[in-house]
């Protein structure tokens, strides 16, 4: 009996699906650990995430096409914008257990800003997503015709809003998206860069 679940299971590691399983887990390894090595190198990561999107952007403009899969991926990384700005813990919701979960005065316990969406994950989701637009504009398929200045209006509003919201939450809850150390008053830092944000906000708006 133990013979015969020996040659079975040598005969599974000799098999095509076998080899292919092997390929498939030391690929997902390798390709693991190139992340791993990359994530201390956050300006590197990020200049290569802007060469990407350069020439994404260059490939749509040349063949002028494909502003609805410009329009998905403009979308898709506001949403990851408003995670990687957002707190882990919703203020809103932790007031009602055990109060705020950012300090709100100088005297207050020092506390550094968690993210709900945390950095390496948030360009890692935008760099894939530009991959992805970018292999999507070889296939005629999902070049459908739109009049994009239709699209990049509507765009415009949609991050106005959500932007205008943002900015009015980080201000009622006193709260921004970066942890500085407990050098810097953070009630006092967030009060200032909330208003310097609305200021040019406003000015880019109008």
């Amino acid at each position: 009996m133990d013979v015969g679940s020996t040659g079975d299971t040598s005969a599974d590691y000799f098999s095509p699906d076998g080899a292919i399983s092997r390929w498939k887990f030391t690929v997902s390894r390798q390709y693991q650990h190139f992340l791993d090595k990359t994530t201390p190198h956050m300006l590197r990561r990020w200049i290569g995430s802007l060469i990407i999107a350069c020439i994404y952007v260059l490939r749509v403009y040349l063949i002028q096409g494909f502003y609805v899969v410009s329009y998905g991926l403009g979308i898709y990384m506001l949403n990851l914008l408003i995670g990687f700005l957002s707190p882990q813990v919703d203020p809103e919701i932790q007031e009602l257990y055990d109060g705020a979960t950012l300090p709100t005065r100088g005297s207050d316990e020092f506390r550094p800003f968690v993210r709900r969406l945390p950095e390496f994950k948030f360009w890692y989701s935008i760099t894939k997503a530009f991959c992805i637009a970018f292999v999507m504009t070889f296939f005629s398929v999902f070049d459908v015709p739109v009049f994009w200045p239709i699209l990049l209006f509507y765009w415009v509003v949609l991050f106005t809003l959500t932007m205008r919201r943002q900015i009015s939450h980080m201000i009622k809850y006193k709260y921004v998206p970066f942890s500085f150390g407990k050098q810097v008053d953070s009630y006092s830092f967030s009060c200032c860069l909330v208003l310097w944000l609305i200021n040019h906000y406003i000015r880019w708006c109008f």
